[in-house]
């Protein structure tokens, strides 16, 4: 990867991803280092730390690849549990600026991993999920964001880093499933036990299977019985 192409990566780069950045790293990282054929946010001795602030498909090759090669890389999520968001007009001025009534948890994170459980597993694989509070700017465009009413999200800011959460192995992942739970259980346990929606249940159900963490025992009606598997 030639010089040209780090600038432009940086020039790309958006505020909150640039915040994160600059938040993570320690004295004697490299940044936006080019790695085989890719360019990765920051090098700290033999890891690899990739700042994902938005979905996680669009990482997922160079994630398996990465791997494949035999680099230990660690991926850097931002939930927000406190939201901001800011409307602005064209020059950027603020038209206001309200909480939303959204808060992000520790577990929205399997939202995203749904794009490669069978990764979780992988010994040179790691998860540290940054809970946030954030700014979101949105400027009016007519046309577009129908469900907002034209109202676009434009930037991201990071305001604060709360909390930081290790995933790194088996033990971790277990630590998110809720206590309390029936000896089998179905998503919507799962999902009750987080006092999350039930979509919520199924998105972690899936990666910690694929993960091996849960394993399916059978059936209950239409609903998918799992178990805890030992570790």
């Amino acid at each position: 990867m030639t010089e040209r192409a780090v600038s432009i990566g940086t020039l790309r780069e958006k505020p909150l991803h640039a915040s994160l950045k600059q938040w993570y790293a320690l004295p004697g990282d490299g940044v936006e280092v080019p790695i085989d054929t890719f360019v990765v946010d920051l090098v700290r001795d033999d890891l690899l730390v990739e700042i994902q602030t938005r979905s996680f498909s669009s990482m997922r090759q160079k994630l398996r690849s990465l791997l494949d090669l035999g680099h230990r890389v660690r991926i850097v999520h931002p939930i927000a549990i406190e939201k901001w968001l800011v409307k602005i007009d064209d020059e950027g001025t603020v038209l206001g600026r309200r909480r939303s009534p959204k808060h992000g948890v520790l577990t929205d994170v399997f939202a995203e991993l749904v794009s490669f459980p069978d990764l979780l597993a992988h010994p040179d694989l790691e998860v540290e999920v940054l809970l946030t509070r954030e700014e979101e700017l949105r400027q009016h465009t007519p046309g577009k964001a129908w469900r907002r009413k034209g109202w676009v999200v434009v930037e991201r800011r990071l305001l604060e880093v709360v909390e930081s959460h290790r995933l790194d192995n088996t033990p971790d992942l277990l630590d998110l499933i809720p206590t309390g739970l029936p000896d089998e259980f179905t998503t919507a346990d799962l999902a009750s036990g987080l006092s999350q929606p039930r979509r919520s249940g199924q998105q972690m159900a899936y990666c910690l299977a694929r993960a091996g963490v849960i394993a399916q025992t059978g059936k209950r009606g239409n609903a998918v019985l799992y178990r805890v598997e030992s570790v």
